[in-house]
C-alpha cells in the first residue's frame, strides 16, 4: 500500500480523552477515531490488525473442532426471561440495550449469547450421536457501560469471539473446557502477547468453573494474585488464601465498656489495646431479589479482613430460591435513606454485634423480617474476642461464640485475599500481586441454562438428559489494544510481527531523487511478490516526519532508501529496539523474510 493514497492521519499532540497510553497511541497513530461514548471506529490499518487477529482465533478454533455461525444481535426478551437474566442484564446490571419494537415486543442487543445458542440446540441436537458440539462466532457485542473508558478497552460495542459447547456429561465438557483453555494460550502466545491464566469469578454468565487470560500491563483493570513457583493465580475476585494467625486476645473475661468515638477498627483497637485479629465486625448488607425482596444480611468477619463482595454476592444468589426468587438483582451497604425504607428505630452504625435484633427491621411485604446472618471462617474460632454491643460508644470484650453470641449457622468463605497472605497449596508460598487486562475468559457452565430453558437430549439409555455446557470469549478488539499497552515506547506502539498492519515500511527520505525512488519501488514490488505485507512511504513529506510516523504506528521493519544507496545498500531498522545495519539491496528480500520467519516462529 502506497502512503500517499492511505487514509492516516496522525497526531503530534495527545488527545484530552485518552488516559492509558494504548488509547493515546491508537489515537495519534490514526488507528481509530472516537464516534461518541464508548463508540469508535477502526480505521484501514486497525482494520488489518483486527482482522489478523480474527484469522488467528479462526484457526486455532478450528483445530478444537469447533464450527463457525454467526447469531443475531436483536435477541427477543422471552429468551432472557426463561434462564432468569433478563432482570439481571436489564436492571440489576444493567449492561443490556434493550428497547421495545412498533409490534411492543421487549428486544435486547447482545451482549453475549448463551440463551440464542441453547434455543438453536434444544430444536436441532436430539441424540447423544450428535455431541458433543462446539459452535463459535465473531461478531460486534453491545454493553451499556456506566462509565466506558480507556478505549477499546470499556467501550459499548465491541468486537468478540464468542463459543459455546454441548456436552453429554461433566467429563465430556472438561475435556471441552481443557482443548478450549489451550487454544487461547496458543491464540495469546501467536500474538505475540506475554499472559497468565488464572481461577476467576463466573459473575452473571455463571457455572461451576470459569479462568481468565489476562495480559501482563500496568494499566491492567483488573488485580492478579499470584505465588512466585507459579502454581496458583487467580483473580482479586476469586483469590483464596490463609490469613494471617489471630494474635493472642488480651481479655479474659466478658463485659460491656464504654468506648467513645471507636466506630472504626483502627479508633477501637487503640482504645482497647487490642489487635484488629482480636476483633469480629459485623457489616451490614442490602441484597434485592428480582422479585423486589428485600433481605438484610449481616456478616460477622474478623477485624483485620475485608468483605470481598463478589464473593457474598455468589453465596446470595445461591440462596434465591429461599426468597421464591430466580435471581440477586443488587447488593450494597445501605445508607441513610435506604435504611429508613426498612429500618425500625436507628442503627447502632459502628457498634453492632453479632446479634443485632431482628426488631430493627420494619416488617413489610417486601422485606424479609430477620436477618440473614453469615460468618466468614476468619470469626469463627476466635476466642474472647471484641464485637459491637448494639449500643453507640460501647463494645463488649472478652466474647465467645456459644456462650455471649450464637455462632451463625451459615459458616462462608467471604474475605478478600491479601498481599502477602499464604498459599493454600503451599503455605510456604506468598501471594503477590500484578495487574492484568482480561481479554479471555472461558466458563464450565454445566446444566445451567439447559435446565432453565428445557434443552434436552436422548441418552444412550434413552432418557431425556440436560446438555452440559461451557461458554468462551475473547475480546478481539480489546486483545488489539492490549498488545499496545504492553509493547511501545516514547516514540510510539512496536507491534508484534503477527499482528502488525503491515511488516515492513519502505521509507524514502528525498522523493525528488530519482535514484531512492527507484529502488524503494523496485524493493516494494519485490517485497509484495514474496508475500511480505509492505507500505511505501512515498509522501511529498520531510524524511523527519516520515520516521515519525513510522515509529508511532508501529510496522515492524523499516528500509530506508538514503545515503548509504552510493554503495549499493539501503538501512533496515527494527523497530522494537531501534538497531540499524546496512544491507545490500539485493541481500533485502531474504533477509526480511528469514527475520519475520523467526518472529513468527517464536
Amino acid at each position: 500500500m502506497r502512503m500517499s493514497q492511505m487514509l492516516l492521519v496522525t497526531l503530534r499532540e495527545t488527545p484530552a480523552e485518552a488516559e492509558i497510553p494504548s488509547h493515546q497511541l491508537l489515537l495519534r497513530a490514526g488507528y481509530i477515531r472516537r464516534i461518541g461514548s464508548g463508540l469508535y471506529g477502526y480505521l484501514p490499518l486497525m482494520w488489518r490488525v483486527l482482522n489478523k487477529i480474527s484469522q488467528i482465533v479462526r484457526e486455532e478454533m478450528n483445530v478444537t473442532g469447533a464450527q463457525e455461525c454467526l447469531l443475531p444481535q436483536l435477541q427477543p426478551s422471552e429468551l432472557w426471561e426463561e434462564s432468569g437474566r433478563w432482570e439481571t442484564y436489564t436492571k440489576a446490571e444493567g449492561i443490556m440495550f434493550s428497547l421495545i419494537d412498533r409490534q411492543e415486543r421487549k428486544l435486547g442487543l447482545g451482549p453475549t449469547h448463551e440463551e440464542v445458542i441453547t434455543a438453536i440446540a434444544r430444536d436441532t441436537i436430539r441424540s447423544y450421536r450428535q455431541l458433543p458440539q462446539n459452535l463459535y462466532q465473531i461478531q460486534t457485542k453491545f454493553r451499556d457501560e456506566i462509565r466506558p473508558r480507556f478505549g477499546l478497552m470499556r467501550g459499548r460495542e465491541f468486537i468478540m469471539k464468542d463459543a459455546y459447547s454441548f456436552n453429554a456429561d461433566a467429563a465430556s465438557l472438561k475435556e471441552t473446557y481443557n482443548a478450549m483453555g489451550n487454544a487461547y494460550a496458543k491464540i495469546l502466545q501467536r500474538c505475540g502477547l506475554s499472559f497468565t491464566a488464572v481461577e476467576a469469578d463466573s459473575g452473571a454468565i455463571g457455572g461451576s468453573a470459569s479462568q481468565e487470560f489476562m495480559v501482563l500491563a500496568e494499566a491492567g483493570e483488573d488485580e492478579v494474585l499470584y505465588t512466585e513457583d507459579g502454581n496458583y493465580a487467580a483473580n482479586l475476585e476469586k483469590a483464596v488464601s490463609i490469613p494471617p494467625d489471630a494474635e493472642l486476645s488480651p481479655f479474659s473475661s466478658y463485659e460491656k465498656r464504654e468506648t467513645p468515638n471507636t466506630a472504626t477498627i483502627a479508633t477501637v483497637c487503640e482504645f482497647l489495646g487490642c489487635s484488629p485479629t482480636n476483633v469480629v465486625k459485623n457489616v451490614l448488607y442490602e441484597a434485592v431479589y428480582d422479585n423486589g425482596k428485600q433481605v438484610l444480611v449481616l456478616v460477622s468477619i474478623r477485624g483485620d479482613q475485608d468483605v470481598n463482595e463478589v464473593k457474598l454476592n455468589n453465596e446470595l444468589a445461591s440462596l434465591a430460591k429461599n426468597y421464591g426468587s430466580l435471581a440477586l438483582i443488587g447488593l450494597n451497604v445501605p445508607d441513610v435513606e435506604a435504611q429508613k425504607t426498612w429500618a425500625a428505630k436507628p442503627l447502632p452504625l459502628g457498634y453492632i454485634a453479632p446479634d443485632l435484633g431482628d426488631d430493627y427491621i420494619q416488617g413489610g411485604e417486601k422485606v424479609e423480617s430477620s436477618f440473614l446472618r453469615l460468618v466468614d471462617q476468619t470469626a469463627v474460632d476466635l476466642e474472647n474476642f471484641v464485637t459491637g454491643a448494639n449500643q453507640v460508644g460501647y463494645h463488649v470484650v472478652g466474647a465467645n461464640w456459644g456462650t455471649e453470641f450464637m455462632l451463625p449457622k451459615m459458616v462462608v468463605d467471604v474475605r478478600s485475599a491479601q498481599v502477602g497472605d499464604r498459599a493454600v497449596h503451599d503455605p510456604q508460598q506468598r501471594l503477590q500481586t500484578a495487574r492484568g487486562i482480561e481479554v479471555g475468559h472461558i466458563f464450565q457452565l454445566g446444566t445451567k441454562y439447559s435446565e432453565a430453558m428445557g434443552a434436552t437430549y436422548t441418552s444412550e439409555q434413552g432418557e431425556e438428559k440436560p446438555f452440559y455446557m461451557g461458554c468462551y470469549g475473547i475480546g478481539v478488539s480489546r486483545l488489539a489494544q492490549s498488545a499496545v499497552e504492553q509493547s511501545y515506547d516514547k516514540n510510539g506502539i512496536i507491534w508484534p510481527v503477527a499482528i502488525a498492519p503491515y511488516q515492513v515500511v519502505i521509507t524514502v527520505p528525498n522523493i525528488t531523487d530519482p535514484k531512492q525512488v527507484e529502488v524503494a519501488e523496485t524493493l516494494y514490488q519485490d517485497l509484495q511478490k514474496a508475500g511480505i505485507e509492505v507500505l511505501l512511504d512515498d509522501r511529498d513529506d520531510r524524511a523527519g516526519v516520515k520516521f515519525k510516523d513510522a515509529d508511532l504506528i508501529g510496522i515492524p521493519y523499516r528500509v530506508v532508501t538514503g545515503r548509504s544507496l552510493k554503495e549499493g545498500k539501503v538501512e533496515l531498522v527494527k523497530r522494537a529496539d531501534q538497531s540499524s545495519e546496512d544491507i545490500p539491496t539485493t541481500d533485502v528480500v531474504t533477509t526480511l523474510r528469514n527475520l519475520l520467519q523467526n518472529e513468527l516462529n517464536r
